[in-house]
């Protein structure tokens, strides 16, 4: 696995990833991830279509992605302190 493209954002850490012939998108934020997989072959752009795929819409959902999985995290946490 060979890291392509590093992208530079406020909410969480953007790599993108090539290996066995697909794209690998990787968003971390914290102790949480968030990994994408896309054949390369899908992407005729190559990594700037990667880039387009990343737009305002996914990147915000993703954040949403993250609060939530934190906050599932936290009340399972919860649960198994008692």
């Amino acid at each position: 696995m060979r890291i392509i493209a590093e992208l530079p954002h406020p909410e969480c850490k953007i790599t993108i990833f090539s290996m066995n012939q697909k794209y690998i998108i990787k968003l971390e934020k914290g102790v949480f991830e968030q990994v994408y997989k896309i054949s390369e072959l899908d992407i005729p752009d190559g990594v700037n279509g990667v880039f387009r795929i990343l737009d305002d819409q996914f990147l915000k959902n993703a954040s949403e992605r993250f609060s939530q999985m934190r906050s599932d995290f936290n009340e399972a946490y919860k649960r198994y302190e008692i």
